[in-house]
């Protein structure tokens, strides 16, 4: 035999061994990042009923200036979005958090509103800051409602003192899972909501996420380390990072003690999705909440139809947000229950 062919042959060797070397890799990676051997971290899904019972709107051509409650959509029932009996509907209807927006006032409150000035819903006008509490809780918050273009207002006189401060949300719900949206970037406002955090145990505090603007977002993550934040920024360094890093089972410092909240159509860049990859957020005390797919334009939205809900993960056990809590979490109960 020459030397030609006994190169040959070693050649052959080392390259056989490199490529059971690299399939071996790729097969422990596979198996590493496979989410049919990881079990749920949990036997439901985890629902947020966003704003609690809302009245749905027309979502077509949305921008930040639309008035959407003046295009409501005809929704079965007559409930208001961020009013205690709207978060008593929601937790009634299996939701296991609720969340609502706060707006400061110019006493040192909190009043629970989604809008940056009355004028689209209320029958006030100006900055929503810009009031007092007693003048706030004073509107008609039912007062813009309307689905027919003007024509009839059906919820006109009966959202007279409806809108809930925050230490109202607290004093009805001590046991319950909130979601709080910081609705600026001023950090002076998560030096207030800070004040009032402060009073609450230690335990109750393991209870709450606070979302919203950077800036007063993280002054909250950095005195309470047992709240989970989350603003715009750091949710996309967790996920770019996630999907460099992730196929190796880190989790960057980014997705940490954190709520994510991730669009359907983005998880399939997510290592391990969907059962290794909630394990390893839960392991960094993160929970994540599925929204409906984003297309990068306009706003994202829940996961509001029992048709998106029946295409989930077989024993998804994640977070789901939604907005119309009534839809869904009837059904994952009945799906529970079969």
């Amino acid at each position: 035999m020459n030397c030609f062919k006994l190169g040959q042959i070693k050649y052959s060797i080392i390259f056989k061994r490199l490529a059971l070397a690299i399939l071996g890799l790729l097969f422990t990676l596979y198996l590493s990042n496979a989410s049919f051997l990881a079990h749920p971290i949990g036997t439901q899904p985890v629902l947020v009923a966003h704003r609690g019972l809302a009245q749905d709107f027309e979502r077509t051509g949305l921008t930040n200036e639309t008035c959407t409650a003046a295009h409501m959509l005809p929704t079965p029932h007559e409930y208001l979005e961020n009013t205690i009996a709207s978060m008593q509907a929601a937790f009634a209807y299996g939701a296991d958090f609720v969340e609502f927006d706060i707006h400061p006032t110019t006493d040192g409150h909190f009043a629970v509103f989604h809008d940056w000035t009355v004028d689209c819903r209320t029958n006030g006008t100006g900055i929503t800051r810009e009031h007092t509490l007693a003048s706030l809780q004073s509107l008609d918050i039912g007062y813009g409602y309307t689905s027919d273009g003007g024509n009839t207002y059906p919820f006109r006189g009966k959202g007279v003192g409806l809108m809930p401060s925050l230490d109202e949300v607290f004093t009805t719900f001590p046991t319950r899972n909130l979601i709080i949206n910081i609705k600026s970037n001023d950090p002076r406002e998560g030096e207030l909501l800070a004040e009032q955090l402060a009073l609450l145990s230690p335990d109750r505090q393991k209870q709450i996420m606070v979302y919203g603007g950077e800036l007063p977002v993280n002054v909250i993550r950095e005195r309470f380390p047992l709240i989970q934040t989350l603003w715009i920024r750091r949710l996309k360094q967790c996920l770019v990072r996630y999907v460099a890093l992730g196929w190796t089972g880190h989790v960057p410092a980014t997705c940490e003690r954190s709520m994510l909240m991730i669009p359907i159509n983005y998880t399939s860049w997510l290592w391990g999705w969907p059962n290794r990859f909630l394990q390893r957020m839960a392991g960094v005390d993160t929970n994540v909440f599925l929204l409906a797919n984003y297309q990068g334009e306009g706003f994202s939205q829940g996961i509001d139809d029992i048709e998106s809900i029946r295409e989930l993960p077989d024993n998804y056990s994640g977070g789901i947000w939604t907005d119309r809590i009534d839809l869904v979490g009837s059904a994952i109960k009945m799906d529970t229950t079969e």
